[in-house]
Protein backbone atom coordinates (compact mmCIF):
# COMPACT_ATOMS: atom_id res chain seq x y z
CA UNK A 1 0.00 0.00 0.00
CA UNK A 2 2.60 2.64 1.14
CA UNK A 3 4.54 1.45 -2.67
CA UNK A 4 1.36 2.12 -4.36
CA UNK A 5 0.65 5.65 -2.89
CA UNK A 6 4.27 6.41 -3.35
CA UNK A 7 3.64 5.52 -7.30
CA UNK A 8 0.47 7.33 -6.98
CA UNK A 9 2.23 11.19 -5.57
CA UNK A 10 5.05 10.75 -8.29
CA UNK A 11 2.80 10.41 -11.13
CA UNK A 12 4.50 7.01 -11.99
CA UNK A 13 1.72 5.90 -14.37
CA UNK A 14 1.84 9.13 -16.18
CA UNK A 15 5.30 9.21 -16.79
CA UNK A 16 5.54 5.64 -17.80
CA UNK A 17 2.88 6.27 -20.44
CA UNK A 18 4.47 9.64 -21.93
CA UNK A 19 8.48 7.67 -21.09
CA UNK A 20 10.40 5.87 -24.42
CA UNK A 21 12.34 4.33 -21.13
CA UNK A 22 9.59 2.21 -19.68
CA UNK A 23 11.79 -0.22 -18.10
CA UNK A 24 14.25 2.64 -16.22
CA UNK A 25 10.85 4.43 -14.93
CA UNK A 26 9.77 1.13 -13.38
CA UNK A 27 13.35 0.34 -12.18
CA UNK A 28 13.10 4.15 -10.18
CA UNK A 29 9.59 2.92 -9.21
CA UNK A 30 10.81 -0.11 -7.31
CA UNK A 31 13.68 0.90 -5.73
CA UNK A 32 12.23 4.27 -5.05
CA UNK A 33 13.61 7.79 -6.34
CA UNK A 34 15.98 9.60 -5.20
CA UNK A 35 16.85 13.19 -4.89
CA UNK A 36 20.53 13.57 -5.16
CA UNK A 37 20.71 15.61 -9.01
CA UNK A 38 18.90 17.58 -11.18
CA UNK A 39 18.20 14.93 -13.59
CA UNK A 40 16.10 12.89 -10.98
CA UNK A 41 14.09 15.82 -9.96
CA UNK A 42 12.97 17.39 -12.91
CA UNK A 43 9.50 15.53 -14.52
CA UNK A 44 9.17 15.66 -17.85
CA UNK A 45 5.41 16.21 -17.04
CA UNK A 46 3.39 18.04 -15.03
CA UNK A 47 0.08 17.95 -14.21
CA UNK A 48 -1.58 21.71 -13.36
CA UNK A 49 -4.94 20.49 -12.83
CA UNK A 50 -5.44 22.68 -9.94
CA UNK A 51 -5.68 25.88 -12.30
CA UNK A 52 -9.00 25.10 -12.88
CA UNK A 53 -9.21 26.28 -16.57
CA UNK A 54 -12.22 24.76 -18.54
CA UNK A 55 -11.25 22.77 -20.91
CA UNK A 56 -10.04 24.58 -25.07
CA UNK A 57 -10.74 27.93 -22.19
CA UNK A 58 -7.79 30.58 -23.88
CA UNK A 59 -5.59 31.70 -21.44
CA UNK A 60 -2.70 34.44 -20.80
CA UNK A 61 1.01 33.31 -19.18
CA UNK A 62 0.47 35.47 -16.85
CA UNK A 63 -3.49 33.81 -16.22
CA UNK A 64 -1.31 30.75 -15.80
CA UNK A 65 1.49 32.24 -13.64
CA UNK A 66 -1.77 33.75 -11.43
CA UNK A 67 -3.28 30.37 -11.17
CA UNK A 68 -0.07 28.99 -10.06
CA UNK A 69 0.61 31.40 -6.90
CA UNK A 70 -3.20 31.30 -6.11
CA UNK A 71 -2.61 27.64 -5.64
CA UNK A 72 1.10 27.42 -4.47
CA UNK A 73 0.67 24.94 -1.76
CA UNK A 74 -0.49 22.36 -4.52
CA UNK A 75 2.08 23.75 -7.08
CA UNK A 76 4.72 22.50 -4.74
CA UNK A 77 3.15 19.12 -4.06
CA UNK A 78 3.40 18.56 -7.80
CA UNK A 79 6.88 20.19 -8.29
CA UNK A 80 7.96 17.40 -5.71
CA UNK A 81 10.43 17.67 -2.33
CA UNK A 82 12.57 19.85 -2.04
CA UNK A 83 10.93 22.88 -3.28
CA UNK A 84 10.98 26.69 -1.15
CA UNK A 85 9.33 29.52 -3.24
CA UNK A 86 11.15 32.71 -3.49
CA UNK A 87 9.42 35.04 -5.67
CA UNK A 88 7.57 35.35 -8.81
CA UNK A 89 8.45 38.01 -11.85
CA UNK A 90 11.95 38.12 -10.66
CA UNK A 91 13.98 41.01 -11.89
CA UNK A 92 17.49 41.05 -13.55
CA UNK A 93 18.95 44.28 -14.27
CA UNK A 94 21.60 43.30 -17.54
CA UNK A 95 23.05 46.90 -18.74
CA UNK A 96 20.29 49.03 -17.15
CA UNK A 97 17.61 46.61 -19.36
CA UNK A 98 15.43 44.72 -16.52
CA UNK A 99 13.99 41.25 -17.48
CA UNK A 100 11.84 39.15 -15.39
CA UNK A 101 11.87 35.38 -14.94
CA UNK A 102 8.67 33.71 -14.10
CA UNK A 103 8.86 32.19 -11.23
CA UNK A 104 11.96 31.18 -8.65
CA UNK A 105 12.43 28.67 -6.46
CA UNK A 106 15.54 27.46 -4.21
CA UNK A 107 15.60 23.47 -3.75
CA UNK A 108 17.05 22.98 -0.31
CA UNK A 109 18.58 19.36 -1.40
CA UNK A 110 20.29 20.29 -4.24
CA UNK A 111 21.25 23.56 -2.82
CA UNK A 112 20.38 25.41 -5.80
CA UNK A 113 17.91 28.08 -7.42
CA UNK A 114 15.15 26.47 -9.52
CA UNK A 115 13.57 29.14 -12.32
CA UNK A 116 10.57 28.75 -14.07
CA UNK A 117 9.55 29.73 -17.15
CA UNK A 118 6.16 29.29 -18.35
CA UNK A 119 5.04 29.27 -22.31
CA UNK A 120 1.49 28.47 -23.00
CA UNK A 121 2.02 27.22 -26.35
CA UNK A 122 5.05 25.24 -27.72
CA UNK A 123 8.59 25.70 -26.33
CA UNK A 124 10.56 27.86 -29.30
CA UNK A 125 14.90 27.87 -29.61
CA UNK A 126 14.77 31.49 -28.45
CA UNK A 127 13.07 30.28 -25.00
CA UNK A 128 15.82 27.81 -24.14
CA UNK A 129 18.45 31.05 -25.16
CA UNK A 130 16.58 32.99 -22.66
CA UNK A 131 16.77 30.90 -19.49
CA UNK A 132 20.21 30.29 -20.42
CA UNK A 133 21.28 33.71 -20.08
CA UNK A 134 18.80 33.54 -16.77
CA UNK A 135 20.93 31.22 -15.57
CA UNK A 136 24.19 32.86 -16.20
CA UNK A 137 22.81 35.40 -14.14
CA UNK A 138 21.67 33.47 -11.21
CA UNK A 139 24.91 31.95 -11.03
CA UNK A 140 27.37 34.92 -11.10
CA UNK A 141 24.90 37.13 -9.38
CA UNK A 142 22.34 35.84 -7.33
CA UNK A 143 24.62 32.25 -5.43
CA UNK A 144 26.00 32.69 -2.27
CA UNK A 145 29.64 30.11 -1.50
CA UNK A 146 27.37 27.30 -1.16
CA UNK A 147 25.13 27.10 -3.83
CA UNK A 148 25.21 24.53 -6.45
CA UNK A 149 24.65 25.80 -9.96
CA UNK A 150 21.24 26.99 -10.71
CA UNK A 151 18.94 24.98 -12.44
CA UNK A 152 16.60 26.36 -15.19
CA UNK A 153 13.09 24.86 -16.48
CA UNK A 154 11.31 25.94 -19.42
CA UNK A 155 7.53 24.51 -18.66
CA UNK A 156 5.61 24.85 -21.89
CA UNK A 157 2.21 22.78 -23.15
CA UNK A 158 4.34 21.62 -26.22
CA UNK A 159 7.86 19.89 -26.44
CA UNK A 160 9.58 19.18 -29.68
CA UNK A 161 12.23 16.40 -28.31
CA UNK A 162 14.70 17.44 -31.42
CA UNK A 163 14.02 21.35 -31.42
CA UNK A 164 15.08 20.64 -27.81
CA UNK A 165 18.08 18.45 -28.43
CA UNK A 166 19.11 20.87 -31.07
CA UNK A 167 18.36 24.02 -29.21
CA UNK A 168 20.43 23.04 -25.94
CA UNK A 169 23.34 21.30 -27.91
CA UNK A 170 26.72 22.45 -26.28
CA UNK A 171 24.78 24.14 -23.21
CA UNK A 172 24.65 23.92 -19.72
CA UNK A 173 23.04 20.39 -18.54
CA UNK A 174 20.79 21.87 -16.25
CA UNK A 175 18.88 23.31 -18.57
CA UNK A 176 15.27 21.42 -18.66
CA UNK A 177 12.12 21.71 -20.87
CA UNK A 178 9.06 20.00 -19.07
CA UNK A 179 5.08 19.92 -20.40
CA UNK A 180 2.42 20.60 -18.57
CA UNK A 181 -1.17 18.92 -18.66
CA UNK A 182 -4.04 21.28 -17.89
CA UNK A 183 -6.17 18.42 -17.21
CA UNK A 184 -5.83 14.34 -16.40
CA UNK A 185 -6.35 12.60 -19.04
CA UNK A 186 -9.87 11.04 -19.30
CA UNK A 187 -10.95 7.14 -18.47
CA UNK A 188 -10.79 5.89 -21.97
CA UNK A 189 -7.42 7.53 -22.67
CA UNK A 190 -6.24 6.07 -19.84
CA UNK A 191 -7.16 2.70 -21.18
CA UNK A 192 -5.85 3.57 -24.55
CA UNK A 193 -2.30 3.89 -22.54
CA UNK A 194 -2.78 0.61 -20.39
CA UNK A 195 -3.12 -1.25 -23.88
CA UNK A 196 -0.39 0.65 -25.10
CA UNK A 197 2.06 -0.02 -22.69
CA UNK A 198 0.89 -3.70 -22.22
CA UNK A 199 1.16 -4.41 -26.15
CA UNK A 200 5.03 -2.98 -25.95
CA UNK A 201 6.09 -4.61 -22.98
CA UNK A 202 4.79 -7.85 -24.67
Amino acid sequence: MRSLKRQIKTSLFLRLAASTDKRGILELAEKGITIDTPENTIRSTYTLEFCGFPEHKRYSERQLEDAIIKHLETFLLELGRGFTFVGRQYRMTINNTNYYVDLVFYHRILKCFCLIDLKRQAVRHQDIGQMNMYLGYFAKEENVADDNSPIGIVLCRQKDESLVEYATYGMDSNIFVSKYELYLPKKEELLALIQNITQEEE
